[in-house]
């Protein structure tokens, strides 16, 4: 994850990659728990990672990927990161947590997820913060209202960045 470009200065930004470290911070979690054999706490914790997952590719999509592609900006990037949400939520929800070969599925899934991760963190976000204008922030305000955080951060709403919000759409 990088932290020298400034998009985390962008709060609606930041939030998602927040969200992308909480998401990481899961995935270390049912490695350790599936390492210490406990299968039913593997299960519970598969179950929260893959609806935090869904709440949060719901504010991507719903956000950053709807304003770039009404945008007219990175339609095809837009389209394989979404069709790797599509992915991974089918690879999720094809698991089985007491199957032998869990190990080894949990291994291509959460791979999978950092790349994706990366992608986002690395490609999209910061091509968001220096493209969108201020019709796009206002698709990405609301996304963040209709869907959400899974979060439990306590502080207000991120806004939209104050250099983009202040003139007409």
């Amino acid at each position: 994850m990088c932290d020298y470009c400034g998009c985390r200065e962008t709060p609606l930004v930041n939030e998602l990659m927040t969200e992308h470290r909480h998401l990481q911070d899961e995935v270390d979690h049912i490695r350790r728990t599936l390492a210490g054999g406990d299968r039913d706490a593997v299960s519970d914790r598969l179950d929260d990672l893959i609806s935090h997952l869904a709440c949060h590719v719901s504010r991507e999509e719903h956000g950053i990927f709807a304003a770039l592609r009404k945008q007219g900006d990175y339609a095809d990037e837009v389209d394989d990161l979404e069709g790797e949400h599509r992915w991974l939520d089918h690879a999720a929800g094809g698991l089985e947590p007491h199957s032998e070969g869990l190990a080894a599925e949990l291994d291509v899934l959460f791979d999978a997820l950092e790349t994706h991760i990366q992608r986002e963190d690395l490609g999209i976000f910061p091509v968001s913060v220096v493209t969108l204008g201020a019709e796009g922030w206002n698709i990405v305000q609301r996304a963040h209202e209709d869907h959400p955080s899974f979060l439990d951060v306590g502080d207000p709403k991120p806004s939209m960045p104050r250099n983009v919000g202040a003139g007409p759409a």
